[in-house]
């Protein structure tokens, strides 16, 4: 009872220099490892601890060495006398790692003045203390007459509890003349015996068969078990069921509840009658297996008969038998792999807690703990948090252990006492979270400077500010009181040398009142930073320190400046644009800025003017500068477009800019006039058209004056001779009259006269008349012989 009441007076003790240990937890060595065989006798040593850590006996319970283990459950004792680490009871390895290989037992060494942190590993070894077991001791096969040698039979395979080389090693058969034993391995490293047959079978001279199967394991001395087979020769059936798939995989989560359907195998057998009726079983079932799951024999459903937990077995192997009733199976298997599901909440174990804590001290360890989760993949992984309104610090030390520190010096006077809540949470779904409350108490000393209310100030003052504006207040406390918690504030010298802090803002000793001094300008200063101090006037002087940055508004004083075309006064940059182009065709682009920044600065394109409206558009957004529609020739040769920039800010601010476009036919041509040239160019375009119509005025004077010179010719003819009409004569034609059908005579349809008539005023050229025999005769013959040669070179030529 002493020895008890020492123990647990220990057990208090673990307090304060256990938090000492900072992150030389992170880089410790690798841990220490021990073993010890299974069944050892409890007080048994193990190691000697002060040994291995290098310390002298004496040492011990100075240091005040002690032992943790995960949970709390020990399994070691350590005799703080000599330093020996002695079992605390007898370990069965099958019971604490069930089937996992190596059982491996952590636990940690805690020296707890000054503290230090250790981890080690006790290694449980399986000895050869549990015999191989068939669950079935009496098993049935029957084998049909018909089959032939070298075909195999699976039996049901034993079970051993210990691992390794004490597991089972082989199987074996008594002496028989049909019948020899296989030892094969399945995919997760268990042994099963199969009957390998090596002589036909004869149901009616043999019917039944007796055999002792022996399974052996690997131990030494090795342990063995048997179990009974009984082989039944049936009569000749020559079909076997056959499952629709050899293989099933089935993933089930482990909440499902006891009655679910897991899946439904299905076999098929060709035969009739009691040869094609067949029956499920589970074959080569562990005693887990058939503690879990039941198959129906006649649908082949099989179901949960437990629930599962996938933090004890993962994944199980099952395989099914489908017999007929002639005796003949057929078999396929069934992976079903259990999910995950956050059913396990996280665990916390306090290692070590220190309380009360002075003020004021540097960052110290207030408490170390350790976290655990038993689901696997997000549902293991944790997140630990504390408070955020708290000045502690929770950081991750190693293997899932957390050290709570304090962030920064703490006041007794603003806080004597601090609940803290630990809350760890997993990442599954839905999240489970567990929470620890601990008491943390601080303790007092005299030291309380002045406070500011925030660590750092941001300021914002738009821009063209009025001088001595009151930009805002900075606010420090003092705990104290008196004299000592009277504060005066001040501006402490800026990290930048380069920054006219003394010119731009002052402050109010008294209050902390903050004034701009000179107007100020976003585009010249967007933002500049200082440090403001608070110091009371104790004795010796506490003093602190605030950021403080001042952000400058931006006002919209800056209008849009264009940077192309440049409108200085120059030569106007004229723009070609090709009377071929399309709908679109890109004529330039106006490219402005602004000064200012934000909305100020987002800048729109508005067409305000334009020579001919419609032919051109400007893109709102980019300033771009398009034709509207296809080009035609009446289009004008010159455009002029009035283009206005303005920006988003409000008021709004904007920009004029003129463009200049000319159409020209191509690009292709010696040279482009200018506008100058072009002015020309139509100057005397016009003066052509001046001269076109004088030539034509000249051409016509010519000709009319060659008319009237033929008619005055003719006149003056008329006037000699006397007048008269023409007289045709009787009876062969004379001389005077043409021939035109080329043969010397003409017919009477084709003769014609040439004659001048007389009249009152008038005369009238004629000219290939044609003579027409019943006319009077009018013009004497004598005019016309001597006019004849005249009207025939002046008709015919």
């Amino acid at each position: 009872m002493e020895a008890s009441g020492k123990f647990i007076c220990r057990q208090r003790q673990v307090v304060f220099s256990f938090l000492l240990l900072v992150f030389s937890l992170a880089g410790a060595a690798e841990p220490k490892r021990y073993s010890v065989l299974e069944e050892t006798e409890g007080s048994s040593f193990v190691t000697n601890l002060a040994k291995d850590l290098g310390l002298e006996q004496r040492e011990l319970s100075r240091r005040g060495v002690r032992v943790v283990s995960k949970g709390n459950k020990l399994h070691l004792q350590l005799d703080q006398e000599t330093g020996d680490l002695l079992l605390n009871e007898k370990l069965d390895r099958e019971e604490l790692c069930r089937h996992t290989e190596p059982c491996v037992l952590r636990f940690q060494v805690l020296l707890e003045s000054p503290l230090e942190f250790f981890q080690a590993e006790l290694q449980v070894i399986d000895i050869n203390d549990h015999s191989p077991v068939f669950l079935d001791k009496e098993m049935l096969l029957q084998v049909s007459e018909s089959s032939s040698p070298g075909t195999t039979f699976p039996l049901k395979n034993a079970q051993d509890m210990d691992v390794g080389q004490n597991n089972i090693e082989n199987y074996i058969i008594g002496p028989n003349s049909y019948f020899r034993v296989l030892t094969q391995k399945r995919s997760d490293g268990r042994k099963y015996p199969e009957l390998v047959l090596d002589k036909a079978l004869d149901r009616e001279e043999e019917p039944e068969l007796k055999l002792t199967l022996t399974a052996l394991d690997g131990g030494s001395p090795p342990r063995s078990g048997t179990a009974q087979v009984y082989i039944e020769v049936v009569d000749f059936n020559d079909n076997a069921p056959e499952f629709e798939q050899p293989f099933y995989r089935v993933q089930i989560p482990e909440d499902s509840p006891i009655g679910f359907p897991v899946v439904t195998v299905s076999a098929t057998d060709i035969d009739i009658g009691i040869n094609g009726e067949i029956s499920y079983l589970l074959f080569q079932a562990s005693e887990e297996i058939n503690k879990t799951f039941r198959i129906n024999p006649l649908t082949g459903e099989i179901q949960l008969k437990k629930q599962l937990d996938f933090e004890t077995i993962q994944s199980y192997e099952i395989n099914i038998e489908a017999t007929d009733g002639g005796g003949l199976s057929g078999k396929c298997s069934l992976l079903l792999q259990v999910t995950d599901v956050n059913d396990n909440p996280p665990e916390v174990t306090m290692s070590a807690l220190t309380s009360p804590i002075p003020e004021n001290s540097p960052e110290i360890i207030v408490a170390v703990f350790s976290v655990s989760d038993h689901d696997s993949g997000n549902n293991g992984k944790t997140i630990s948090s504390i408070q955020e309104d708290l000045p502690f610090l929770l950081k991750p030390s190693v293997k899932n252990f957390y050290t709570l520190l304090t962030e920064r010096a703490l006041d007794r006077e603003e806080r004597a006492e601090y609940n803290i809540t630990i809350t760890v949470t997993d990442l599954g779904t839905p999240r489970l979270k567990t929470q620890l409350n601990i008491t943390v108490r601080v303790s007092d000393i005299n030291d309380n400077a002045p406070a500011f209310t925030q660590t750092s100030y941001t300021l914002y003052v738009r821009e063209n500010n009025s001088p001595a504006l009151h930009i805002g207040t900075i606010s420090a406390t003092d705990r104290d009181s008196g004299t000592n918690a009277q504060v005066i504030y001040s501006l402490l010298p800026p990290q930048d040398p380069h920054l006219p802090l003394a010119s731009l803002v002052s402050i109010n000793a008294d209050n902390g009142h903050l004034f701009a001094l000179r107007a100020l300008d976003y585009e010249a200063l967007q933002a500049f930073e200082f440090r403001v101090g608070a110091t009371d006037r104790g004795s010796p002087a506490l003093s602190s320190e605030a950021l403080v940055r001042v952000v400058v508004v931006d006002a919209n004083d800056n209008s849009p400046f264009v940077l192309y075309p440049l409108q200085n006064g120059s030569a106007p940059c004229t723009e070609l644009v090709p009377r071929a182009a399309e709908a679109g065709y890109l004529v330039t682009k106006v490219v402005a800025v602004d000064g200012d920044s934000g909305q100020n600065a987002w800048l729109s394109f508005q067409l305000l003017k334009a020579t001919e409206p419609g032919l051109f558009s400007v893109w709102a957004h980019n300033g771009e500068v398009r034709t509207a529609r296809l080009l035609s020739e009446r289009d004008a040769a010159k455009h002029r477009l009035l283009v206005l920039v303005k920006d988003n800010g409000e008021p709004p601010l904007s920009a004029s800019v003129t463009l200049h476009v000319l159409l020209v036919d191509g690009f292709s041509q010696p040279y482009l006039p200018l506008p100058e040239a072009a002015a020309e160019q139509a100057q005397a375009d016009s003066l052509t058209v001046y001269l076109v119509i004088a030539l034509a005025s000249v051409s016509s004077l010519f000709l009319f004056s060659v008319v009237l010179f033929v008619a005055v010719r003719l006149c003056r003819r008329h006037r000699a001779a006397s007048a008269g009409v023409c007289s045709v004569p009787e009876g062969h034609f004379p001389g005077h009259l043409v021939d035109v059908s080329g043969t010397g005579t003409l017919s009477q349809s084709y003769q014609y006269e040439v004659c001048l008539i007389g009249g009152s005023g008038t005369n009238e050229f004629k000219f290939l008349k044609p003579i027409i025999p019943n006319l009077p005769p009018q013009c004497p013959a004598k005019e016309i012989e001597e006019n004849s040669n005249f009207h025939n070179s002046s008709a015919f030529n």
